[in-house]
């Protein structure tokens, strides 16, 4: 035995529990980006909750990809560069990623220019 609701009165309850839900219109892709992967989300539905100044986000369907993220080295190697080198994080990472996570190249890189 199952509840069932019709739109309008789904509707009403969502307005007294102060509740405001839309869809936003054309999205062509999400993207969540962790620290290990990427997760690309094409076509989706995506819906907007805004509840009591709170703004939820609920995605749905679409094509799902995920891509790992190769990173060969630390946020505190990209510190030890910056501070060798004196450049700033944006710089040392570049050099970082450039040396596939050489840091003695990378810094030596950042120096003889």
């Amino acid at each position: 035995m199952g509840f069932r609701i019709n739109q309008r009165e789904a509707k009403r309850l969502m307005d007294r529990l102060g509740l405001n839900m839309k869809e936003i219109p054309s999205v062509k892709e999400v993207i969540i980006h962790t620290e290990e992967k990427e997760i690309l989300i094409k076509n989706p539905t995506v819906s907007q909750v805004v509840a009591q100044g709170l703004h939820i986000y609920q995605v749905m369907g679409g094509i799902i990809e995920e891509k790992q993220i190769k990173k060969n080295y630390s946020e505190d190697d990209v510190l030890l560069v910056a501070q060798q080198a004196g450049v700033s994080k944006e710089v040392a990472r570049a050099a970082l990623e450039e040396t596939n996570g050489d840091l003695a190249l990378a810094i030596l890189k950042l120096t003889t220019k």
